[in-house]
């Protein structure tokens, strides 16, 4: 298994840190085609039935997270949408884009804060170490994503994304 997530907030920038025993350009094709993040993003017990992707620089990705998972209680059901701006590419090293919540037609949500997302994909001895460093408005934005449970959520998401990368390399 590859390493467990590291962690840490510097004022209003959230930096997220991974390695996964998988080549860097598997990784960075996890992260941008559709037929890969169905099988891995959003956390333990929520699939991805929407899953919009048009990676160029001014597309968009477009998603739907549902909880199927009947022990999440209150959540089983629940779908939260997404959409991801790209606004640069480098492949297969680096992928930087404003992430907002939304609606099912990709309106951004009112009241919930963007991110500045810059994604980087490093090759490393044992496979790719990603760094995701997520840029928000204030330090209380960062600390309304973290009240509403994104570090669990990441860890859940990378988790199956871990899974993912070997059940493909096996």
């Amino acid at each position: 298994m590859a390493n467990q997530m590291v962690s840490r907030v510097e004022g209003k920038v959230l930096f997220l840190e991974r390695e996964f025993n998988a080549p860097r350009e598997l990784v960075f094709q996890a992260f941008t085609q559709a037929e890969h993040l169905k099988h891995w993003w959003g956390p333990k017990g929520w699939t991805l039935p929407v899953c919009h992707v048009d990676f160029r620089v001014g597309g968009v990705w477009h998603y739907c997270m549902k909880c199927e998972d009947k022990n999440q209680g209150d959540f089983y059901g629940m779908e939260s949408w997404g959409k991801s701006v790209y606004r640069e590419i480098i492949v297969p090293e680096k992928i930087v884009a404003v992430d907002y919540f939304s609606d099912a037609e990709g309106n951004e949500a009112p009241n919930m804060p963007a991110t500045i997302v810059t994604l980087e994909f490093i090759q490393t001895e044992n496979g790719t170490k990603v760094i995701n460093r997520g840029e928000y408005a204030s330090a209380e934005d960062v600390q309304k994503v973290m009240d509403m449970g994104m570090l669990q959520g990441v860890t859940e998401t990378w988790d199956r994304l871990a899974q993912h990368l070997e059940s493909i390399q096996a």
